[in-house]
C-alpha cells in the first residue's frame, strides 16, 4: 500500500462538497415553485411530510413512491470495474425507503445515464438489479437509458421504487411512537450508498490504493466500500403488521438524524449506538472526522430501525430472528422532547438536516 499522507485538515461533508444546508434551502425553493395540487380525482396525497416515500391515496388503496441514486458510489465501482454491486444498490437504496413505510415493493424501473452504453457493464449492472429485486421480491417493470456524453464521462445510477399497503395494513410512519419505546437495531453491510463523497475524497488525500487491503482487513478496501445495500424488505413485511410496532427508519443518508424524520414531537436517545468500529473507524482516524459529522453522515454499522412498545420487545426480537435478523439489538430508546441524541458523546441534532 502507498505511504499514509494524512489531510492537512479535519473534513466534513460540506467540505468535500455536499452541504445539507444548502440541499434543504435548494429543496425549499424548489417546492415553493411547485404548489400545485390536482383534483382528488387524481388521488390524494398522503400527509408524511419528510418521511422515507411519498404516499398517494387512490381509491381505496394507498400507493408508496420513492425515488434515490447510488450516488458516487458509482465511482469507486468504476475504478474497480466491478458494477454488480452497485446494480443491487440501486435496489437496496429504493425498496429499503418503501421499507420504512411499511409497503410492500411491487416494482422498480432504473435509470442509467452514461457516456457510452457498454454492454458488459450493463450486463453486470443487470446481474446485481437481479439479485436485489429477488431478495425484495420486487419486479422490474422498466427503466430509462440515457446516452449523455456531453454531461458524463461515466455512470450515474438510479430508479423509482412503487409499493402498496396489502389489504389490512396502514402505511408505518410514526404517529404513534411515545416515551418508553425502545430502538432496535438492525445491522448495514457497511457504508451502503451514502458518504462516498467524502470517503473518496479522504482516500483519494491519502493516496490510498483501492486495490489493496487497509491494515487489518483481508479483502481490497475497494471490494469493502463496494459491499451492496443490505435490504430490509424481509424485515419491514414481518413486522408492518403488528400494532406493537410503532415506526421503522432506512439509516441512510444524513445518519441517525434520519430518525427525527418518524416524529418530531419526541426525542430518539441513542445510548447504545455502535461508535465508530472497522472501516468506519478506519475512515473516521485516516480524515481526522468529528463524532458529530461521523453520526450525522454514516450509518455507523445499523441500517434500519424498528421502533417497538417495551413491553413486546421479546416478541419482536423472535419475529426478526424468523425474517432474516438475528442480528437486530437495541440501539436506544425513546423520550419527551425532540430531535435525536447520543448522551455518551454529548451529539443533538435537531432535526433531518
Amino acid at each position: 500500500m502507498s505511504a499514509l499522507v494524512r489531510p492537512a485538515t479535519p473534513k466534513t461533508y460540506a467540505q468535500s462538497g455536499v452541504d445539507r444546508s444548502a440541499v434543504r434551502e435548494a429543496l425549499q425553493a424548489l417546492v415553493g415553485g411547485a404548489p400545485y395540487r390536482p383534483p382528488p380525482s387524481h388521488g390524494r396525497a398522503v400527509d408524511a411530510p419528510g418521511h422515507f416515500a411519498g404516499l398517494v391515496r387512490i381509491g381505496k388503496e394507498t400507493i408508496a413512491v420513492t425515488t434515490d441514486t447510488v450516488g458516487t458510489k458509482v465511482l469507486v465501482a468504476e475504478e474497480m470495474r466491478r458494477f454488480e454491486e452497485v446494480g443491487e444498490d440501486i435496489v437496496g437504496v429504493n425498496v429499503n425507503d418503501l421499507a420504512a413505510v411499511g409497503a410492500r415493493p411491487a416494482g422498480l424501473v432504473d435509470v442509467i445515464s452514461c457516456a457510452v452504453p457498454d454492454p458488459k457493464v450493463f450486463a453486470e449492472i443487470g446481474r446485481g438489479i437481479g439479485r436485489g429485486l429477488r431478495t425484495a421480491e420486487c419486479a422490474l417493470l422498466g427503466g430509462e437509458t440515457a446516452v449523455v456524453p456531453d454531461l458524463l464521462d461515466g455512470f450515474d445510477l438510479g430508479g423509482t421504487a412503487v409499493g402498496f399497503f396489502p389489504r389490512g395494513r396502514r402505511p408505518v410512519v410514526g404517529r404513534g411512537i411515545r416515551p418508553g419505546d425502545v430502538l432496535l437495531g438492525i445491522p448495514s453491510a457497511g457504508f451502503h450508498a451514502n458518504g462516498f463523497t467524502l470517503v473518496r475524497r479522504i482516500i483519494s488525500e491519502c493516496r490510498i490504493d483501492l486495490m489493496q487491503p487497509r491494515k487489518g482487513a483481508r479483502a481490497p478496501l475497494g471490494a469493502e466500500l463496494l459491499r451492496p445495500t443490505r435490504i430490509y424488505t424481509p424485515i419491514s413485511e414481518a413486522l408492518a403488521d403488528r400494532p406493537e410496532v410503532r415506526g421503522f427508519a432506512h439509516i441512510s443518508g444524513g445518519g441517525v438524524r434520519n430518525l427525527s424524520r418518524l416524529n418530531r414531537n419526541v426525542a430518539f436517545v441513542l445510548d447504545r449506538w455502535p461508535r465508530p468500529e472497522g472501516l468506519f473507524g478506519w475512515i473516521r482516524e485516516l480524515g481526522g472526522l468529528s463524532d458529530e459529522e461521523m453520526y450525522q453522515t454514516f450509518n455507523l454499522g445499523i441500517g434500519f430501525v424498528v421502533v417497538v412498545a417495551p413491553h413486546r420487545l421479546a416478541e419482536v426480537r423472535r419475529r426478526l430472528a424468523r425474517a432474516g435478523a438475528p442480528d437486530a439489538v437495541p440501539v436506544g430508546r425513546v423520550e419527551r422532547g425532540s430531535g435525536v441524541r447520543v448522551p455518551e458523546l454529548g451529539l443533538e441534532y435537531s432535526g433531518y438536516s
